[in-house]
């Protein structure tokens, strides 16, 4: 096995115990059942840890490119573990905030942010969406194991022991493999693939700080795409078993939980691939009519099939964002100061996660329905879609222009 694969592969490992975070509605429930919490101070850790991940992933951006991505990565594996540990031994909802939503989420985001772009770095250009698909796809994959691993762990140790074993697990499993995130020695030029034909060649050979990057148009319409986007996903990622509930009478739809896991982590590396030989824009396209045909269809699902089918697109759809965005960012600004590049950029994702989860409660607390909430994700996919249609590479000469710009 060569470093590059090496790399990737630990990449792919620490995300899987990055994904902790989709642990908490086991925590919740636990929380809310044996030690009678509400259902707000039961949750706010994770509503807390949601927003500080995105926050310290625009810092871990910045920060890796200076320091490099390993520094950054061993304090995220770090701030998790101790996190985690900390968190079993809280006794109020306060506490909880501190040590899960600060330590964890802060961790998360320190270590996300640099897993992909040193992975990308030892790859060839070609292969920039299966390697954001793999590690994308760990941290997606994380519930698949870490759901029943919790509630075992729960049912056979109580609750805050929960918390100390899989804390002890991220500093026996994370920490070591983050030792191994380097970016490769300068000069270092990885191999093409024999017979590569690329169908996008969006990339510009030029490396934009983000401060260049937010001077050209295509960062809004990129940010914007993102949005609006993402926020139509987490709305039914948020809310999948309230809405099988809403419309379909359907009162214990868990199901639902691991169907999105697995067609969100199929999303993030079947889409990662197909972008490298159908195109990133392309292949946003398709997901942006793939996601608004879903929205369409969603009020028509009552039953269990149809709720499986709506998650599926929406799984599929959802993954594929968090791997071809991050790929973009790549083709259309460079990999040299990737990481801070794509924190500015992942602020989408963040403001996502209040538009869509949102609206979609105040929607159904005052109508009843879901209906008017898949009306404005439908449009707000429509907009992605054309502004998918409308986009185009950024010129190597636009930094060359508007650098002239800033110095006259």
């Amino acid at each position: 096995m060569n470093r590059a694969v090496k790399i990737l592969v630990a990449g792919v490992c620490i995300n899987l115990c990055m994904g902790v975070l989709y642990a908490w509605s086991v925590f919740s429930k636990a929380l809310v059942s044996e030690l009678g919490w509400s259902h707000a101070d039961a949750g706010m850790p994770y509503t807390v840890s949601i927003v500080v991940f995105a926050a310290s992933l625009l810092v871990s951006g910045v920060l890796q490119d200076r320091m490099g991505p390993r520094r950054m990565v061993i304090l995220g594996s770090t701030l998790v573990g101790l996190g985690l540990i900390t968190s079993s031994f809280v006794t109020s909802p306060v506490a909880l905030l501190l040590s899960f939503g600060v330590l964890v989420g802060s961790g998360i985001g320190f270590a996300y942010a640099c897993l992909t772009p040193a992975a990308m770095k030892w790859f060839h250009s070609s292969k920039k969406g299966m390697v954001s698909g793999l590690i994308a796809g760990g941290f997606g994959m994380a519930p698949l194991y870490l759901a029943p691993t919790t509630t075992a762990l729960i049912a056979e140790f109580g609750l805050f022991n929960a918390f100390f074993v899989l804390g002890v697990g991220v500093l026996l499993i994370a920490l070591p493999l983050s030792f191994t995130i380097v970016n490769p020695p300068k000069g270092y030029t990885p191999a093409a693939p024999a017979g590569l034909k690329v169908s996008d060649k969006a990339s510009t050979g030029v490396d934009f700080s983000w401060r260049e990057m937010m001077k050209t148009k295509q960062f809004y319409m990129l940010w914007v795409m993102f949005a609006l986007s993402s926020s139509a996903g987490l709305m039914l990622i948020g809310n999948i078993t309230s809405i099988a509930a809403v419309q379909g009478n359907l009162h214990n739809a868990a199901f639902l939980v691991s169907a999105l896991a697995v067609f969100n982590t199929f999303g993030r590396i079947g889409m990662g691939m197909l972008s490298d030989k159908l195109g990133r824009i392309r292949t946003l396209l398709m997901v942006f009519l793939l996601q608004g045909l879903n929205m369409i269809l969603f009020p028509m699902f009552t039953t269990e099939l149809g709720f499986i089918i709506g998650a599926a697109l929406a799984g599929i759809g959802y993954g594929a964002l968090l791997a071809v965005f991050p790929t973009i960012t790549a083709d259309y600004y460079g990999l040299k100061n990737y990481g801070s590049n794509f924190g500015v950029l992942y602020t989408a994702w963040g403001v996502s996660g209040f538009m869509g989860p949102v609206m979609a409660t105040l929607v159904v607390d005052a109508t009843g329905s879901y209906a008017i909430a898949y009306t404005v994700s439908a449009i707000g996919l429509a907009i992605a879609a054309v502004l998918a249609l409308v986009i185009k590479p950024v010129g190597a000469e636009t930094k060359s222009l508007e650098g002239d710009t800033a110095t006259a």
